[in-house]
């Protein structure tokens, strides 16, 4: 319980003059127990000076809902980035820096492998005991799409075992974190210490508050950092890492897919086929690929020189499990970038094709046969959903013969034991005209049926980009970049050219599926590039105001001491899509509601929407709670007289939360103002 106080900007407040806070009304009818004094302060900025790096190393880990890896920097030459040693393992054909997110667990719930190592081993398992081992993999989305995600939140592995999400996000993190920092002291002259290190790990934009917290908690409990330590780990977000490495790039670095006109698979003049300049880029990857040391340049890249003060561009962020948007101006002469339009996105990540595929295999074999499939024989359903992805990647809209999925021994014996008959039956049965079968026992996927697996979602991401171009803010785009994993399929780089192309130039970075590793290093190495950020959401906290007689509703009347107050009503502290300044700060002020209170709890509300008066308008909801400790009060000197005298009773105590909305986490500090000691402040979004 708790009353605000919120001296008047605008009137002057003497020492000693009694502050009239009215008496805390009761939580009678809810948990609003807070009074304003004043119309609420906008948002005001604090100039936070430009800080040298306190930290000897960045290590930033991408942690992806298909792969993930990590890269690191030293400050002293921050324009080199190495990525992190080839991986044990890997698969045909895919080149790539990063290891599958995938998670291997003994059947005591110890951790064995991660990555390859854990795919490797699982598969090797006698079928019998691969029933006991947890294997988890594509994880990641589970906390995309839980909307009331705690500590507590459970991850089901392949074999129906559950186990405490943070415990397998922990795992994951502690690997990564050992890896590193064998690879950094590799590499480093001087004995480092665990605080000269700051860590970095990547979210995605449209991730709430909730989830990006429970990264923060999943690295404390892994060690990457101290919870006494929280500025040595930095939530970066993943497009807008992406921007920050784009900022770099030279015209040699990138595949400019506006220069390549295109129909039907086919250039203008009818001669060499759409994708062949990605065959050109990827050769060009696999020459580069022996060197895992990338140079940065010190400025911006050439392709910013064509960008005046003021240009806008997207960076649309096509993952394994998230398609994210991010709209950007960058800033001269200092290169900062300024968001236009708050991150929108949503789970339409290539795993939607892997999600299509499965339904594919029920329509042909049955839901009840797939299921139990995958029940009793889990690591051959690994390897059939290993051999897809293989596949799916060599997808491109001009191919003329059929993708040949090889199927595991086990599919084709289970399947004529289960039912009966054999595979090729199955699929002759199932008039399921665009997937044949070949005698080598594969599945041959033609042209059609690739179109119908990649369809919904690559639909779905282009008209999330076309809706975003159609905004205000957000007209007069002159690039957009594609990056994530998903955007080096040539399918959704065809389809985006195609819907996209005249409007805007399109861009793909080189080792598109790096950029946002890359970039999350250089947010560590300077985390004030992002000046100006947009609000997701509108947050506030519930408050009492003096009733009015025909403006408040009869039914949010509570009458306390003989006063008539109004309960429920929304104190903003930032609406949706507003821009905050890095350093742009909220101020309240509040005061125990009685003496010797220990600690002050705030609940916070969020909506999407900011046309919202009270907390309990339609869309919004309870999303989190300040926590401010108390600490016991100072005597004060000369306590007698003092500024309290005069009748008026002990001073009321006054505390000064300070929150901060700018930085890619909220964060919340406070004050004793009489004591002027700072006071424990947290903010939690995982409690509810």
């Amino acid at each position: 319980m708790v009353d605000v106080m919120q001296p008047d900007p605008n009137s002057l407040q003497l020492p000693g003059e009694n502050l009239s806070t009215p008496s805390s009304p009761a939580t009678a009818r809810n948990d609003c127990s807070i009074t304003p004094l004043t119309p609420s302060p906008s948002p005001r900025v604090e100039v936070r000076p430009r800080m040298a790096c306190p930290f000897s190393v960045v290590v930033a880990i991408d942690f992806g809902t298909t792969s993930s890896g990590y890269a690191f920097s030293f400050t002293q030459d921050s324009e080199a980035i190495h990525m992190m040693k080839r991986w044990e393992g890997g698969d045909p054909g895919v080149a790539n820096q990063k290891s599958p997110t995938c998670l291997l667990l003994t059947p005591d719930l110890r951790f064995h492998s991660f990555g390859f190592a854990a795919r490797d081993f699982y598969h090797d398992l006698d079928p019998e005991e691969a029933r006991h081992w947890l294997y988890f993999d594509k994880f990641k989305m589970k906390i995309h799409s839980t909307s009331d995600l705690t500590m507590e939140t459970e991850l089901e592995a392949v074999n129906s075992r559950r186990v405490r999400a943070i415990e397998v996000f922990a795992h994951a993190l502690r690997f990564f974190r050992e890896h590193a920092l064998k690879e950094v002291k590799d590499q480093s002259s001087s004995v480092l210490e665990g605080e000269e290190i700051r860590w970095v790990i990547t979210v995605p934009a449209v991730w709430r508050q909730p989830a990006k917290q429970f990264m923060r908690e999943a690295a404390y409990l892994a060690g990457l950092v101290s919870p006494d330590c929280p500025e040595q780990l930095l939530i970066a977000l993943e497009p807008e890492a992406a921007s920050i490495y784009c900022r770099k790039l030279r015209l040699h670095q990138v595949i400019d897919l506006s220069l390549q006109p295109v129909t039907n698979g086919l250039d203008l003049d009818g001669s060499r086929p759409f994708d062949s300049s990605f065959r050109q880029a990827r050769e060009q990857l696999r020459r580069s690929r022996h060197s895992r040391t990338f140079l940065v340049e010190s400025g911006t890249g050439e392709l910013w020189s064509e960008l005046q003060t003021g240009d806008r561009y997207v960076v649309a962020d096509c993952g394994g499990g998230t398609v994210d948007l991010t709209v950007h101006q960058i800033e001269q002469p200092q290169g900062t970038l300024k968001e236009l339009y708050k991150a929108s996105g949503g789970p339409y990540g290539a795993v939607g094709v892997d999600l299509a595929f499965e339904a594919m295999l029920c329509q042909i074999f049955g839901e009840d046969f797939i299921q139990s499939f995958k029940a009793k024989r889990p690591a051959a359903w690994v390897d059939l959903t290993i051999a897809f992805e293989a596949r799916k990647r060599t997808a491109s809209p001009g191919r003329a013969n059929a993708l040949n999925i090889s199927l595991p021994f086990s599919f084709i014996d289970f399947y004529k034991r289960h039912r009966g008959q054999s595979v090729e039956a199955a699929l002759r049965r199932s008039n399921m005209n665009i997937v044949k079968w070949s005698s080598q026992g594969m599945l041959r996927l033609t042209q059609e049926a690739m179109n119908e697996l990649f369809q919904p979602t690559i639909i779905n991401i282009v008209k999330h980009i076309e809706e975003l171009m159609a905004k205000p803010e957000v007209h007069g785009v002159r690039f957009l970049f594609l990056v994530g994993g998903f955007a080096e399929s040539p399918m959704l780089q065809r389809a985006v050219q195609k819907a996209l192309g005249r409007t805007c130039r399109i861009i793909i970075p080189h080792d598109v599926g790096l950029t946002i590793l890359k970039g999350a290093v250089l947010f560590g190495l300077d985390p004030t590039v992002v000046r100006v950020r947009r609000c997701p959401l509108t947050y506030g906290v519930g408050v009492l105001n003096r009733f009015v007689e025909g403006r408040h509703p009869r039914d949010k009347l509570l009458i306390k001491d003989g006063r008539e107050w109004c309960t429920n009503i929304l104190d903003r502290f930032v609406s949706v899509d507003q821009s905050v300044a890095l350093g742009e700060v909220v101020r309240r002020s509040y005061t125990p509601a009685r003496l010797g209170q220990r600690k002050i709890i705030i609940n916070i509300y969020c909506s999407a929407t900011d046309d919202v008066t009270y907390i309990s308008d339609p869309g919004v909801r309870k999303c989190g709670t300040i926590t401010l400790d108390l600490p016991e009060p100072l005597p004060l000197p000369g306590a007698v007289g003092g500024a309290g005298a005069g009748g008026a009773g002990p001073e009321r105590r006054e505390i000064r939360a300070t929150m901060q909305f700018g930085d890619t986490e909220i964060k919340v500090t406070a004050v004793d103002v009489m004591s002027n000691r700072s006071v424990r402040a947290s903010i939690d979004f995982l409690s509810n």
